[in-house]
């Protein structure tokens, strides 16, 4: 039964919309989990990670994002379980996601029934990919389009989503708690790779790509 798959599962909720957290918090309790923990942002959950045996966690946030702190998650933790969370209904995040780690994939549309599902098996250390996006991220592995997150590094590409929504360098190394001049050089790499000369041209790549809304 749903209401109890979850039992004596000790849950970490990343999020930076309380309401949210909230919605899913209530949920995962009344599916049995034993502790639901918060955070707003990846350095928050990186600090409470500890107390948890998943972690439930949204892409779009602020400060390093849900991609950069998956990647600081799992080069700390290799055995961490993750289930990450998206409003966006595309095929190239969760390629890179779930490339990166990330045991499951799920999009914020599902069903209610679907997270509790999907934190189960990643609980279990098995994978889970939202049915509606199966078939996109197959195809999208099949098809060989390059896009940046094909052809960009890890932590290019999350250097060139911060560039590509506007931010500035500083702002950049701010976030990611590097030099100025280490996000200048990934720029370089980026620019030379994706072939752009400036910021609007990164943007209206990611826009092209899905990796960003307009």
């Amino acid at each position: 039964m749903l209401k109890m798959l979850l039992d004596q599962t000790s849950i970490l909720l990343v999020d930076d919309h309380a309401m949210v957290r909230m919605g899913f918090r209530l949920l995962l309790e009344g599916a049995g989990a034993s502790k639901v923990l918060e955070a707003d942002c990846g350095e928050m959950m990186l600090r409470c990670y500890a107390e948890s045996q998943v972690v439930v966690m949204d892409i779009s946030m602020p400060g390093m994002g849900g991609l950069a702190a998956l990647l600081h998650l799992l080069a700390l933790h290799p055995a961490a379980r993750v289930l990450m969370l998206s409003a966006h209904h595309d095929a190239v995040i969760p390629i890179r996601a779930l490339k990166a780690g990330a045991l499951g994939y799920l999009s914020k549309r599902c069903q209610p029934e679907a997270l509790i599902t999907a934190v189960h098996q990643v609980s279990q250390g098995l994978r889970y990919i939202d049915p509606e996006l199966a078939q996109a991220v197959a195809l999208a592995q099949l098809s060989g389009s390059n896009t940046p997150a094909d052809v960009l590094t890890d932590k290019e590409l999350l250097v060139f989503l911060q560039l590509a929504r506007g931010r500035s360098v500083n702002e950049v190394a701010e976030a990611f708690h590097v030099s100025p001049s280490t996000v200048g050089t990934h720029l370089y790499h980026i620019k030379q790779k994706l072939k752009v000369q400036n910021a609007a041209e990164m943007t209206l790549i990611a826009l092209r790509s899905g990796l960003i809304e307009g």
